[in-house]
């Protein structure tokens, strides 16, 4: 009778550790949806507000390249036509979403210096409150968001793949340029920029669709 009352309370206990195992199990199934419901809810909100920031930079610009274009009279649309091998390629590079996305980053870095050297060059030909330097300080200041944005949305669904180093190294500037040097290298920059900043905004929606889906 012992022995047969010893069996019932093994039992009892073999199902009770069952029952608490199960629950444990659920539980933590139950809370791993919900993290990656929340990680899923976070990058498409990420990246709603990245394409949107995006096509804020695109607007600015090109109300920039118009401005430009104003200041430079008739002579505008052969400055901006014509082409150069030392501005940054505005196309996206890379097959899996975190090459495009490092291909985004990169590419926008190697602009920035760029940006940088016309607004520079504005500031010697423009007088001080112009709308041009204006809208040349906007672009760059959104864009050093954008930047950040991108390596932020890189790093955490990304953890493991750090970001490549640009493939020419770092961002050559052309040498000192005359006037008129200056004026085409200023709208051929912001002309091929403003490629760049389309080709983010429709890279964001598919990469919205592969990555975000790939977090839920």
């Amino acid at each position: 009778m012992n022995g047969h009352v010893k069996n019932m309370h093994f039992q009892q206990h073999v199902e009770r550790a069952a029952t608490l195992l199960c629950f444990l199990l659920l539980l933590a199934v139950d809370t791993t949806k919900t993290v990656e419901a929340g990680k899923n809810q976070g990058c498409d909100s990420d990246l709603q507000k990245t394409q949107k920031l995006t096509r804020l930079i695109h607007k600015q610009t090109g109300d920039l390249i118009k401005a430009y274009k104003a200041s430079e009279g008739e002579m505008a649309q052969l400055f901006c036509k014509a082409s150069r091998s030392d501005i940054p390629d505005p196309n996206i590079s890379g097959l899996e979403p975190s090459e495009r996305m490092a291909s985004i980053y990169t590419q926008l870095q190697a602009f920035s210096p760029h940006l940088k050297r016309v607004q520079e060059q504005q500031m010697d030909l423009q007088p001080p409150k112009s709308l041009l330097l204006d809208l040349i300080q906007k672009v760059r200041d959104h864009s050093v968001r954008l930047t950040s944005r991108i390596n932020n949305f890189y790093h955490n669904f990304f953890p493991n793949l750090p970001l490549p180093d640009p493939a020419g190294g770092p961002t050559t500037l052309p040498l000192p340029q005359n006037i008129f040097q200056q004026k085409i290298y200023g709208c051929v920059v912001l002309t091929t920029y403003k490629k760049l900043l389309n080709n983010i905004s429709k890279d964001m929606r598919t990469l919205k669709s592969k990555v975000c889906t790939r977090a839920r």
